[in-house]
């Protein structure tokens, strides 16, 4: 069973980058499909990007052209670089893994999640 830890959150100002990393241990098996979701307290968590060990990604369309996706397989560790970050970025971002593929950016696919790690963008 895939273990999760995120780490590389922060504040930032606007127009800013963070890069997120996330670290799995445990089965690989576990981790087909790998992706970043993000919370506002009062609000619902939402799919942010997801990456399969194809390096096959998708985004949702507030991130597209400003933040990448990527992966190491051999390390099992998962990135998020997160460019030209707005207030509206402020979130908590969580990793999460699956076996199920094809990757999408539906919370219910993934049974595996991290602690999550904090990012405020101020303006």
């Amino acid at each position: 069973q895939a273990q999760l830890v995120e780490s590389g959150g922060g504040s930032v100002q606007a127009g800013g980058s963070l890069r997120l990393s996330c670290a799995a241990s445990g089965s690989s098996y576990g981790t087909n499909c790998m992706g970043w979701f993000r919370q506002v307290p009062g609000k619902e968590r939402e799919g942010v990007a997801a990456i399969d060990t194809a390096f096959r990604t998708t985004y949702a369309d507030s991130v597209k052209g400003r933040f990448t996706i990527s992966r190491e397989n051999a390390k099992n560790t998962l990135y998020l670089q997160m460019n030209s970050l707005s207030p509206d970025d402020t979130a908590m971002y969580y990793c999460a893994a699956t076996i199920f593929a094809p990757c999408s950016l539906s919370l219910s696919q993934y049974n595996h999640w991290g602690q999550g790690t904090q990012v405020t963008v101020s303006s």
